[in-house]
């Protein structure tokens, strides 16, 4: 009989393992085991060590509902939101818009809309102009493509957090003209901390960070033969740009609100323009680090 012990443990499990019939299910419970074994070596882990992440993650499975995902989260408060989010732009083809988080407050669900309408229902916060164009990697407009937007409200608050969820307010979907141009109404962007009364916010807490997001707004962008795009622009001058809890910006998607423009084609606003590039591919595998809350919920029910 095997000797298990805290050298052996590791081998025998990987044994059991072994029979796994998809093979990239086995690659990569093989290579969990492996590393979550020699981290619980690597820091002497104790008995009342492994309860505590035992009660943590427990607290975070039931702070999730319909319309909260406390482990998207947690995953990208930890960076690996953003880490699977590079390697994802890593596997592409061509040069296209830098990608950020899809985030734990998409919504599926956003209602359609036609050039030039606000996504402001309820807020109160500064209303400005979003415009630009939708182009293939030769600078090509696409005709009708898909932008759905989302942001938060002057308070930092996305919907799901404030309002009756079957009120939606600052999202939208929009289809590109015949040359891929978009415009929109919606509020200047605003930062916000993320969530800070669920078992996340305990954490940050105890690591003394900030848990500040800089101000931003949400961008998934696709169109038929073209790889979706999951991005979000952010703000010039939010004094997190470099310390974004979440770890989602990048140079190339922080972009300034001109108080005057005369290209705008709502030049009566401030505005905020930008050009979004996409890559095409034949692979329409969702790129999207994150997911609709409800449907996360819906898809474990069964």
């Amino acid at each position: 009989m095997r000797v298990i012990d805290e050298n052996t443990i590791t081998d025998a499990a990987l044994e059991q393992m072994s029979s796994t019939p998809n093979q990239r299910l086995k690659e990569i419970m093989a290579s969990l085991v492996r590393h979550l074994h020699g981290f619980a070596r690597e820091v002497d882990l104790t008995p009342d060590e492994w309860l505590q992440a035992i009660k943590f993650l427990t607290a975070v499975g039931q702070k999730c509902t319909e319309h909260r995902q406390e482990f998207i989260l947690l995953s990208d408060t930890l960076g690996l939101s953003a880490l699977v989010n590079a390697l994802h732009d890593k596997r592409g083809t061509e040069s296209a818009t830098k990608s950020s988080l899809l985030g734990p407050f998409y919504r599926h669900d956003a209602p359609m809309m036609k050039l030039g309408d606000s996504i402001i229902s309820k807020s109160k916060g500064t209303e400005i102009a979003f415009y630009g164009q939708v182009v293939d990697t030769n600078g090509k407009g696409i005709p009708n493509a898909l932008v759905q937007i989302w942001e938060p409200d002057e308070t930092g608050n996305y919907d799901l957090q404030l309002h009756d969820p079957s009120e939606m307010d600052l999202r939208g979907c929009f289809h590109c003209d015949s040359e891929g141009r978009y415009y929109f109404r919606g509020l200047c962007p605003t930062g916000y901390m993320i969530p800070m009364d669920g078992p996340v916010g305990d954490m940050i807490r105890a690591q003394k960070r900030h848990g500040y997001r800089p101000a931003h707004i949400h961008f998934v962008i696709g169109a038929p033969g073209y790889r979706e795009l999951v991005t979000a622009l952010y703000i010039n001058g939010d004094p997190h740009l470099e310390s974004d809890t979440v770890f989602g910006v990048s140079q190339s998607l922080v972009v300034t609100v001109n108080k005057k423009d005369d290209k705008s084609p709502l030049p009566h606003l401030a505005s905020l323009r930008y050009d979004f590039k996409l890559a095409a591919t034949k692979d329409q595998t969702s790129g999207r680090v994150g997911a609709d809350p409800s449907q996360i919920i819906g898809k474990a029910a069964h």
